[in-house]
This record gives C-alpha cells, sequence and structure tokens, in this order.
C-alpha cells in the first residue's frame, strides 16, 4: 500500500529534463510564430462566446449584467492565463494542463486531468458545431432557403426538472454540426501549419464582421433596455447576481483559447518567448471584444429576446437590417469553424503527449511521416465529436465544456506553486508576476469557486466521466506510465510504444 502512494506509484513524476527531450525528438514541426499561435487563440476564444453563449446566458441568468460575467470569467482566466504561461514556457511540449500535472504532482493527477481535457475539447468543439448550424440555418434562411428541424436540431433536450426530454422541435440528428465537425478534422490531418492558415482566414472574417457589427448597431442601442442592469432575482432562482455568476460560468466555455495554444508549445520556433505572447495576447484582446459586443446586444434588443442559438443574427433581424443578419451569420459560420478547428487541434495532441508516457497505446502517438500530425488521434477524436454533435443539445454540451475547463485550470494553478517549491532550480523563460502564491491560489479559488456554480446536474457528469478515466487508468495506464516503471522496466516492454521510439528514458524527480 505503501508504494501505490509513494513516488513510484500513483505520484510518480516525469521530470522536467525528460519533457524538454521528448520536444526535441518528437519529429513535429516547429513552424509556428508568435503571431501563429495569438490568432491561434483568437480564433479558439472568439466564437462561442459572442456568437452563441452570450445571449442564451444573457436571457436565462444575468440579463445586461452578462458584462459583469465575462469581466468575472475574463479576470479568472487572466489568473489561470498567466499559470499557463509559466508553465508552458518552462515545459515546451504539447499536453497542456496534462504535461503540467505530470511534472509536479504525478500520473494519477496527469491522468485524471489529461482525461478531463478529452471532455472539455470534445464537448467544446460540439457545442460549438450546434452553434456553427444555427448560423447556417440562418444565413441560409436569408437567402429564402429553410432548413427544417429535422436534420438541424438533436434528438433530446435538457432541463434541471425533466431532466433529458423530447422537445417539441426535436430533430433526427444535427446533420450541418456532424458534418463541419469531419471536415475540419480532414483539413487537421494535413498539417498544423496548412490548419494555421485555414485558421487565420477565419479569424480575419469574423473579427470583420465582429467590428462591422458594433459600428453599424452602436446608433440603435437604446439605453432602457440595461434597465434593471441586474434583473431581480426570481423564485425559480434566476438573475441576481447569482445569475451573474452562473453566466460567468456559462460565458467561461469561451475562454479556452489559450488552453488550446499552450498545446501547440511542441511545433513552436521559440516557445518561451511566443507561448507567453500568444496566451496572454489573445485573451486581451478577447475579452475586450466581448465586453463591448454584449453591451451592444443587450442594448439594441430586450435580454429576454435573446435565448437563441444565434442571437446576433437574430438581434439584428429584429432591426429589420438584413443584409447586417447575412453578413453576421457569415461571420458566424466562418467564427465557429475556427473554433471547431483549433478545439479539434489541441485534444488530438494531448493524446499523443499519454501515449508517449505510456497512458495510452503507442497507436495514439503515432505522428504521420508526410504530414507530421498525429493522424489516428485527429480521426478518433473527430469521430467522437461529430456523434456529440449530432445527438447531444447546446446547453448540455456547453456546461459540461466549462466545468472541464475549470477543472484544468484549477490544476494548473496548483502545479505552478507545486513546481516552484519541488523545482527552484530549472530555467523559466517566463514567470507569475508577484511570487509563487498570490496569482496561483487566486487563479484556484476563482476556479474552484465556478465549479461549485454550475449546478448539481453538471457537476455529476464530471464526476462520472472522471470515474470512466479512472477505471481506464486502473486497466492499463497506471500499470503501462513510464515514470512509475521506470526506464529499464519500460525498456523490457511493460510499456509497449517504447519500441517505436528509441532513447526514450523517464524520470521521477
Amino acid at each position: 500500500m505503501s508504494q501505490l502512494f509513494s513516488k513510484q506509484g500513483l505520484f510518480a513524476v516525469k521530470s522536467m529534463e525528460t519533457f524538454r527531450r521528448d520536444a526535441d525528438n518528437s519529429g513535429m514541426k516547429r513552424s509556428l510564430t508568435a503571431k501563429d499561435v495569438t490568432l491561434i487563440g483568437v480564433g479558439e476564444i472568439i466564437g462561442a462566446g459572442i456568437f452563441v453563449i452570450t445571449g442564451k446566458a444573457a436571457a436565462l441568468h444575468a440579463g445586461p449584467a452578462i458584462v459583469l460575467s465575462f469581466i468575472i470569467s475574463g479576470i479568472a482566466c487572466a489568473f489561470a492565463g498567466l499559470c499557463y504561461s509559466e508553465m508552458a514556457a518552462c515545459v515546451p511540449i504539447a499536453g497542456s494542463a496534462y504535461t503540467y500535472a505530470y511534472a509536479t504532482t504525478g500520473n494519477l493527477v496527469a491522468w485524471v486531468i489529461g482525461w478531463d481535457l478529452a471532455l472539455e475539447y470534445l464537448a467544446g468543439a460540439a457545442t460549438v458545431a450546434v452553434g456553427w448550424s444555427a448560423y447556417l440555418k440562418s444565413f441560409l434562411a436569408s437567402l429564402g432557403v429553410e432548413l427544417g428541424n429535422s436534420w438541424t436540431n438533436a434528438p433530446v433536450a435538457f432541463s434541471d426538472d425533466k431532466g433529458f426530454f423530447v422537445p417539441e422541435d426535436a430533430g433526427i440528428l444535427n446533420l450541418p454540426a456532424m458534418l463541419i465537425v469531419a471536415a475540419c478534422t480532414l483539413v487537421l490531418c494535413f498539417g498544423v501549419k496548412e490548419s494555421a492558415m485555414v485558421n487565420h482566414v477565419f479569424v480575419a472574417i469574423k473579427v470583420s464582421v465582429i467590428l462591422l457589427f458594433l459600428f453599424s448597431t452602436f446608433a440603435y442601442i437604446q439605453p432602457a433596455n440595461w434597465s434593471p442592469f441586474i434583473p431581480e432575482r426570481t423564485e425559480d432562482g434566476k438573475y441576481g447576481f447569482q445569475g451573474v455568476l452562473r453566466a460567468s460560468v456559462s460565458v467561461f466555455f469561451a475562454y479556452i483559447g489559450f488552453d488550446a495554444v499552450s498545446t501547440c508549445a511542441q511545433e513552436t520556433k521559440k516557445p518561451s518567448r511566443d507561448m507567453p505572447i500568444g496566451i496572454m495576447g489573445s485573451l486581451l484582446f478577447c475579452t475586450v471584444l466581448y465586453i463591448m459586443v454584449s453591451l451592444n446586444l443587450t442594448g439594441i434588443t430586450n435580454y429576454t429576446n435573446l435565448n437563441t442559438a444565434a442571437p446576433l443574427a437574430d438581434a439584428v433581424k429584429e432591426l429589420g437590417m438584413n443584409w447586417l443578419k447575412i453578413l453576421v451569420s457569415v461571420g458566424g459560420v466562418a467564427g465557429l469553424s475556427s473554433v471547431i478547428l483549433v478545439s479539434l487541434m489541441a485534444q488530438p495532441r494531448i493524446f499523443m503527449a499519454m501515449s508517449a508516457d505510456g497512458f495510452l497505446p503507442p497507436a495514439f502517438g503515432k505522428v504521420h511521416p508526410t504530414y507530421g500530425t498525429p493522424m489516428l488521434a485527429t480521426i478518433l477524436s473527430g469521430v467522437v465529436c461529430v456523434l456529440g454533435a449530432g445527438f447531444l443539445p447546446l446547453d448540455v454540451l456547453g456546461d459540461i465544456t466549462s466545468a472541464g475547463t475549470l477543472f484544468a485550470f484549477f490544476l494548473v494553478c496548483i502545479s505552478v506553486m507545486v513546481l516552484r517549491f519541488t523545482r527552484p532550480d530549472i530555467e523559466r523563460p517566463f514567470k507569475v508576476p508577484g511570487g509563487p502564491i498570490l496569482i496561483p491560489v487566486l487563479g484556484a479559488a476563482s476556479s474552484m469557486l465556478l465549479i461549485v456554480t454550475t449546478g448539481g446536474h453538471t457537476v455529476l457528469r464530471l464526476v462520472i466521466w472522471c470515474g470512466i478515466g479512472l477505471v481506464i487508468y486502473g486497466l492499463y495506464g497506471y500499470r503501462n506510465s513510464h515514470a512509475r516503471l521506470g526506464e529499464d522496466e519500460a525498456k523490457n516492454g511493460s510499456a509497449e510504444h517504447l519500441a517505436d521510439k528509441k532513447g526514450d528514458s523517464k524520470e521521477s524527480v
């Protein structure tokens, strides 16, 4: 029993030196610049938060105070973003929060967060795909082409009092959502640089459309729509300051972009400089834009009208600006496409990192010899996401993603503190300002507070998902963890994928 809980058991860690050696010998191409990773972050952050989640969060929870929800989430993200910046510069390898946990708190926590990130990214991409389908439907409607509910809606819905149920507008499956996920998966199979170029085009389109929305609707703002700014709390628990906090969790979904940036550390030219710039730069730019859009949106229409999957397009339609509705729908289609692309780019790289450490079979870590991408992991991630996008409702997917994201942020903040004390000797090209305690504690506390406000159903789903992961860990991951086995035993066959990767040594701190 003592062996199980020792540094050679559940808490075996992988050394920083081994992480860095793995990054140099991975075979992945270092082709991304600071501009590329910043735009990857913008591509992930600007999307669902503006085009989908903002309207529902305002209508159901916060009212015009959705602005405060974005500020609260932005502050929490800034704390976590600084911690991510330090860890990404210090551990420049694919894997994000999973990698940071493995370097600090050991293989059990690393497995839990890696499994959690799979839920975060796959459910997140599926969420955005459902929003993408709504904007495509809105765009086609502007051109006189109507898509029925049968092939654009999920077959089930969810509410706290009813659980899962079949709504009046239930469909067979959400076919457009499934198709966009499949298309993004195909693009990602053929190279990260090519995927980044596609992302740049999408980012340029959606930022242009959002700026056009801001300038075109400014004159239509009616201050009366902002009163009351925080609607009075109702008997069923909506609105009030608790509603503002609840909306903060919903919109937190939109901030996972800088987490996706950190998964590209292994493919950046100079990670010690490029990662902090990409993470904090994309976070700051997008937070300001979110606040501006939420002010405009709740100013041009009453917040009760925003409970739709395409709130921006529906709001400008209400103003009689059909030309702007068309352009906003185009921006939504392009903008949400980039979010799906980046989410599906991040997830296979986490599987790849977990495979390299023995937690998953070696097939998950194979890099295509021509395209330099984790082909099998990319295809598998795409298939799972296609099913989620086709059959699950928007709110369930969004809340699951938010809870998973917050849990990842919590563990990254803890990892910064642990690593500062256990490995004070390693080089840190970027450090969290204010010492190793203040900002990491604030980041961990704010993340945990927001997790608690997600509601019992969402927390239960997260617990069930982690429980399934622990079963897999017990059956495969623990027995094959390289850090636990040590170099000699792993090379003798207990960790099977070392056969494909000579010279890999796994050490314990």
